[in-house]
Order: C-alpha cells, then structure tokens, then sequence
C-alpha cells in the first residue's frame, strides 16, 4: 500500500534537551486541553531510552494526572522485572511524583502467550480511543511500535479495519514476541508526534517521506501517512 504523505511538519533542535521540554511542553498543553473539553485524557508513548528525557519533562508537568490514561505504543512479552520492559522503563520516568496519580494501562498481562491477552486488552484499551496523543518512536528500518518490516502479523496489524486495539507480532529484528498498538489506534489520535535523534534517524525519515514507497517496508510510513498529520521533533 502506498499514498500520499498527510500534513508533516518538522521542527528540529539544536540539542535533545531543548527537543524534550519543546514535546514534553506541547504535550502537556494538547493533555490539558482533552481534560478541560472532556474531563479526561489519554495517551500512549514509546518504550526504550530514546524518549527517556521527553517523559522525564513530562512528569513535571502541572497536570490533573488523576485524570488521564497513559499506554505504550508496543511492549516486549517480559514482565516489568526484566530491564528489556518498556513497562519499567516508563514507570521510571513519567509515573512518579505527581503523574503517579495517572492510570497506566500495560501491555504485558501476564498471560503464558501474547495471543492470550488480546481480549483483555482489547477491553482495557477500546476506552482510550480516540487516543489524545499519540507519541512514536521510528527505528532504523523503518519500523515504529513493533510494526516491523516482515513481521508475522504485519498485514493484520497495518489493515486500517482492524478491529482489535493490539496484536502480537515476531519479527527478524525482536528477540521476544511483541505487543504493538495497530493502525487504527495509532493513526486515529487527536494529536500525533513522531521523536527521532541523530542523523541515520533523519537520512530514514526523508526515505519514508517518500509518497510511491510502500508502507510494509517501511511500516512508519503508515503514521506518516495518518489523515490527521503529525509533528516530527528532530535533534541531532
């Protein structure tokens, strides 16, 4: 599937500190204005340690945390016990102090297979949507969530009529079985930011850009392509 790249705008950063308050501030006010129109907000972030100072700001932030939901964009199959848990990794850099007050749906159920859990996630997730704001990671290869380029489930997870909010996928690239947010979750936010660092991540990003590509080589361009457009934070 290819198509035309929605509304993207890039801002970019002469440091990832000033690249971190700038999303962290901009999310914070999208969150605030959900709760002051609806009482409540929701959000869904990125694992791993690019986004670590990004949710550092964000717990920071002077929010009714009490009325907001935060999930993660893609999770590994690992307990919160395992340092490869995007669970812990944002724990311990939003979900303290104050944002500790803010409802975190996890991935990782516990169950014995990923497949398994699809019912209570689907069930715990479906109250979110339309997800607030939407942040997302991009890797290398074009991947962001665990929507990986050959990943088993890669067609299910990009159909636009999905019907459930998460899927399983494994990958070449993913060690553990994965959890990943699909399409219609991901491109449906009120509001979508894309964080990205260094200069292989922008040589990616330009390559995504590109409207004939398809998107299951390069998965990213899935949310590139999202009807509401989003904002790439870019620093080197």
């Amino acid at each position: 599937m290819s198509g035309l790249v929605s509304k993207v705008e890039i801002r970019a950063f002469a440091g990832r500190e000033a690249q971190a308050l700038a999303l962290a501030e901009a999310v914070a006010a999208d969150l605030a204005e959900a709760i002051r129109l609806r009482g409540r907000a929701s959000l869904a972030v990125p694992g791993g340690t690019t986004p670590g100072p990004f949710l550092a700001e964000l717990s920071r932030a002077g929010l009714d945390w009490a009325k907001l939901s935060v999930t993660l964009t893609d999770e590994r199959w690992v307990p919160e016990t395992s340092e490869r848990s995007n669970g812990r990794l944002l724990r311990g850099a939003l979900l303290r102090g104050p944002a500790s007050a803010a409802r975190f749906v996890p991935l990782f159920t516990g169950a014995p297979t990923p497949e398994e859990a699809f019912g209570a996630l689907d069930a715990a997730l479906r109250p979110l949507a339309p997800l607030d704001v939407c942040v997302v990671g991009m890797g290398t290869d074009g991947h962001t969530a665990s929507l990986f380029p050959g990943g088993d489930r890669l067609a299910e997870a990009m159909d636009p009529a999905q019907p459930l909010a998460a899927l399983a996928l494994r990958a070449p690239g993913a060690p553990e079985p994965r959890l990943t947010l699909t399409r219609p979750l991901l491109t449906g936010a009120r509001r979508a930011y894309l964080l990205i660092n260094g200069a292989e991540k922008r040589r990616v990003l330009a390559e995504a850009l590109d409207p004939a590509g398809a998107e299951a080589e390069m998965p990213v361009r899935a949310i590139l392509r999202a009807p509401g457009g989003l904002t790439v934070y870019d620093a080197p």
